[in-house]
């Protein structure tokens, strides 16, 4: 069920309605509601799919509560083990099966040796990416001692399984969201207010930027033989703002829908294009992701800390398996690798953490400085996406190499001026609203009435003009 469907536009206010109209005096029955409606709305895709995140979902309920009782060190490390084993091997078998059975066989092939090994169609279940990761932390924090187990079951099943974030995050942790099933929640108007103006704004970004910009993205990536360099550069910069607009946008109605129900999500974007250098692009681009690499692997592999070879090692495993982690293709890890290899750098000086603050803060207009460290951390961001989209290595290192050749100099052979227009404006309300938790949260908010709803108006209006091309979100392959 896609959150820019007809189908979800009946499903969101049947379950608040009944949330807060019909179970609102009982948290159980409302957390029960949570969870029924969380399963059908993961078993409109494919009702198997419940299957795998049912099961999931009690192998972790189980060993936190096994955890929280062991106190013998080697047996707790073996109920750790199983919840990992557990879950990584679901994930691992769903998403990579093919991808090392394949490469297997290729590296045989290449050493003058055929075998033949069963290569099976398998359906990779929407959103296991996140949710594994999700019930995962679970265990490691009670595992750390960090965290107490629940033994509320249906509590902890709509926590795995909560709608609004299960198949493409943010990746909740449970300190977070798992104590918030057991508040009392009273309804708030100006809290579903705000939740409606982010789910208006993550719709705006998905349907107007981001689906807008896949036509003329897939059209140049499609067919990257038949363009020039400067044409390519413009495809790679539609893609650039289409992933945004999808992930940043999922994410906006995600949060805003919790809001919705009286829950607040951890954020996952915090205007990641107006980062100087890419260390900021990292601190402000999927959080929820590049958080729980920093927790879970960056940090128990030593992290920042010992010898400059540990601090190199650390930072290509972590930027390699984020990359691994989005997609079983050699593109993916390529593209890690070149995250790591801009990273490094800032790491080694020890500028890493050199842009905490907000860019040009309590200024409308950057400086001439800023602005050129936007522009280059924007252009080696936008350079390294061409990796993730392309359909292989080959691929990839074509469209680069006709880039950088003299064609870049040529007039681009695609020129969407309505789009452009588009991005030009989201662009200008993103810039505006960078000191919020998204770009309209504030925006209009001390405007006469008959203003703040014209903006809002015209947001719906060219949601509804521009919906109907169906884009899947992107992180649904995840």
């Amino acid at each position: 069920m896609l959150f820019n469907s007809i189908e979800f536009a009946l499903f969101l206010p049947i379950v608040f309605a009944l949330y807060w109209f019909v179970f609102n005096r009982n948290i159980k029955l409302q957390n029960a509601l949570i969870l029924v409606s969380s399963y059908f709305f993961y078993g409109w895709w494919d009702w198997r799919f419940l299957l795998l995140i049912s099961f999931s979902t009690v192998v972790d309920f189980v060993v936190g509560k096994q955890l929280h009782k062991e106190g013998i060190r080697s047996k707790r490390k073996l109920l750790l083990w199983l919840s990992l084993l557990t879950n990584l091997g679901l994930l691992g078998f769903f998403k990579y099966y093919n991808f090392f059975i394949d490469n297997f066989v290729e590296a045989f092939t290449f050493m003058g040796r055929d075998i033949n090994i069963l290569s099976i169609s398998i359906i990779l279940p929407v959103g296991i990416s996140f949710y594994t990761f999700q019930t995962l932390s679970y265990t490691i924090d009670i595992y750390r001692k960090k965290n107490r187990p629940t033994s509320d079951f249906v509590a902890f099943c709509a926590f795995v399984s909560f709608f609004p974030q299960l198949v493409a995050g943010p990746i909740e942790r449970a300190t977070n969201l798992l104590p918030q099933f057991f508040e009392k929640r009273k309804f708030d108007y100006t809290k579903a207010a705000d939740g409606l103006r982010q789910i208006l704004w993550g719709l705006f970004k998905k349907v107007v930027i981001a689906d807008n910009c896949a036509e003329f993205a897939n059209q140049i990536f499609n067919n990257s033989t038949s363009y020039n360099g400067s044409t390519l550069m413009i495809g790679a910069v539609f893609f650039a703002f289409q992933i945004y607009g999808d992930f940043s946008g999922y994410s906006d109605i995600a949060i805003g829908t919790s809001r919705l129900f009286g829950f607040n999500l951890m954020r996952n974007f915090n205007f990641p294009y107006f980062s100087r250098d890419i260390a900021e692009f990292w601190r402000k681009w999927h959080i929820s992701l590049s958080t729980w690499f920093r927790d879970y692997l960056y940090i128990p592999l030593g992290g920042s800390s010992g010898s400059t070879s540990k601090k190199i090692r650390n930072t290509f495993i972590v930027f390699i398996v984020s990359g691994f982690w989005h997609g079983a293709n050699w593109t993916y890890v390529v593209w890690g690798l070149l995250n790591a290899l801009l990273f490094l750098p800032l790491l080694l000086s020890g500028k890493n953490r050199n842009h905490l603050d907000t860019v040009s803060k309590g200024q409308i207009i950057p400086g001439i400085r800023e602005l050129s460290s936007m522009g280059l951390t924007f252009f080696c961001t936008t350079i390294a996406w061409i990796f993730f989209r392309a359909e292989s290595l080959s691929h990839a290192f074509q469209y680069l190499s006709e880039i950088f050749s003299s064609s870049f100099l040529s007039i681009p052979e695609v020129r969407p001026s309505n789009i452009t227009i588009l991005l030009c404006l989201f662009i200008l309300m993103e810039w505006l609203g960078r000191h919020n938790q998204f770009a309209i949260e504030k925006l209009g908010l001390n405007w006469k009435r008959v203003f703040r709803y014209g903006l809002y108006t015209a947001l719906s209006m060219l949601i509804l003009y521009h919906s109907g091309k169906d884009q899947e979100f992107i992180y649904f392959q995840f």
